[in-house]
């Protein structure tokens, strides 16, 4: 299993649903870096209108702190040849949402990012951002998969803050349309209803009659309001 596979099955699962208590999805349409600057119509409340009006006002992550965050989303979910990656599906805007919806997230993700910069510089010398992938990778390997044999304390923060990260990142992607897609989740969809199959009626032994047959189970018919008249026989 490869790990966009392993990502699916724990959201699936609900595992990484949560990493945090509330979530609204990924807008698709709204740029990486700016943040969310709406939200649908989901029958909120005024009191709730108003939060998230005063949240979409607001700004916490800088842009250097975007960049580093769209750079850690797609290291954790890559594009693939039938699926966009994390920053695709507007990742950063998400997890720049949530971190001010959720106040408590906001120390532990400024923090972890500062972490990953003075390890980037300890090993290179320079911020994470600038490093190549193969240095990047490097860091992210020790915090992604730490060796549960050779625990280092330096690292604790570093890990705590990926799992951070991680959590945030694959719950934005797989409740925006790109993650979706990705799970083949199409949602409801209307079908067509062309009555109870006939070994079903046989083994209550039923049947249709032909007239409501016609009636009730044609669907040229189907956006017809069923009419009875006083004695309970039906008209249309």
């Amino acid at each position: 299993m490869n790990r966009r596979d392993t990502f699916k099955t724990l959201f699936i699962g609900a595992v990484a649903g949560a990493t945090i208590s509330t979530t609204t999805g990924c807008k698709d349409e709204t740029a990486v870096g700016k943040g969310i600057t709406e939200l649908p119509l989901y029958g909120r409340t005024p009191k709730e209108i108003e939060h998230d009006n005063k949240i979409m006002g607001e700004q916490y992550l800088n842009e250097h702190e975007l960049a580093t965050v769209a750079i850690l989303c797609d290291i954790i979910l890559p594009a693939t040849t039938t699926a966009g990656s994390a920053t695709d599906a507007e990742v950063p805007a998400f997890i720049e949402f949530m971190v001010k919806d959720l106040p408590d997230n906001q120390l532990p993700l400024r923090g972890g990012l500062m972490w990953l910069d003075r390890e980037a510089n300890q090993r290179f010398d320079i911020i994470f951002k600038d490093l190549t992938n193969s240095q990047q990778i490097e860091i992210i390997d020790d915090i992604a998969y730490p060796d549960p044999d050779n625990k280092k304390p330096e690292m604790a923060h570093g890990i705590k803050f990926f799992d951070l990260i991680r959590g945030l990142t694959v719950t934005g992607y797989y409740t925006s349309k790109i993650g979706m897609k990705d799970l083949g989740y199409v949602g409801n969809i209307p079908n067509v209803w062309d009555g109870v199959p006939d070994d079903v009626l046989k083994k209550h032994g039923m049947k249709y009659e032909a007239e409501w047959l016609a009636k009730c189970v044609d669907q040229s018919q189907r956006n017809v309001i069923a009419e009875w008249d006083e004695a309970g026989n039906l008209i249309t």
